[in-house]
């Protein structure tokens, strides 16, 4: 049984939703990354889809002291992580974590209801996980919007053989949950066991329900797995 970081347990929910100040107070933010958009706020939540790297989207609410923001990208609504969203504040590209306010975004927050779980749901949104993704800093992630090099998003990028993808995707591991988001050039910590492909240079992992494939000398990561 391979070793795994374990978020802690969430019920099953029956239903889920969100309730902000209007959405008259949404804004356009666009994707550093291609990047995830989740069913719920938070790694434990599925992905609905993706926003294209440099794609834009609506961005209708984001909850207080958390980094997870309510999307809505050619009609798929979900939440995103705020570390890998900009918007523009007086022609400046900022990054969206820790500026809702500056630039209009509504604070929302999210229910869910365990009722078919039949007990409280352990934990709250943006609850403790034992590790956590590691990025660059998080205003770095504007280099990749203004052409920069380096940033948080920076990393080798590459494309991977129809082999390899098809070893992955037949070959789930037990998922890994780590705070962030599955994006190209986030780092992995050392206690996240990475798992060899054969005849192939890179490892890789399921992490917060996705695989994605390793450099496994920097550990950074240098495809997700769609």
């Amino acid at each position: 049984m391979k070793k795994q970081i374990v978020l802690i347990a969430f019920a099953a929910v029956a239903s889920a939703g969100f309730s902000g100040t209007a959405l008259a107070q949404s804004t356009t933010a666009t994707a550093t990354t291609e990047l995830n958009i989740r069913s719920g706020p938070g790694p434990h939540f599925p992905s609905v889809g993706f926003i294209v790297a440099g794609g834009s989207t609506m961005v209708e609410g984001c909850l207080q002291g958390s980094k997870w923001c309510r999307v809505n990208y050619d009609g798929v609504v979900g939440w995103s992580y705020s570390d890998y969203l900009s918007a523009d504040l007086s022609g400046q590209a900022i990054v969206l974590t820790d500026r809702y306010p500056d630039v209009g975004v509504a604070t929302v927050t999210y229910e869910a209801s365990d009722a078919a779980a039949g007990g409280a749901v352990a934990g709250t949104v943006g609850g403790a996980v034992a590790g956590a993704l590691i990025g660059g800093p998080v205003g770095a992630a504007i280099g990749g919007v203004i052409g920069a090099t380096g940033g948080a998003t920076a990393g080798t990028v590459i494309d991977p053989p129809e082999v390899a993808r098809t070893y992955v995707t037949s070959n789930p591991l037990d998922p890994v949950y780590l705070d962030g988001e599955v994006v190209v050039g986030a780092g992995l910590p050392d206690t996240v066991t990475l798992q060899a492909i054969p005849d192939y240079n890179y490892q890789y992992v399921y992490i917060n329900g996705q695989a994605a494939l390793v450099d496994p000398g920097s550990r950074r990561i240098v495809y997700v797995v769609r």
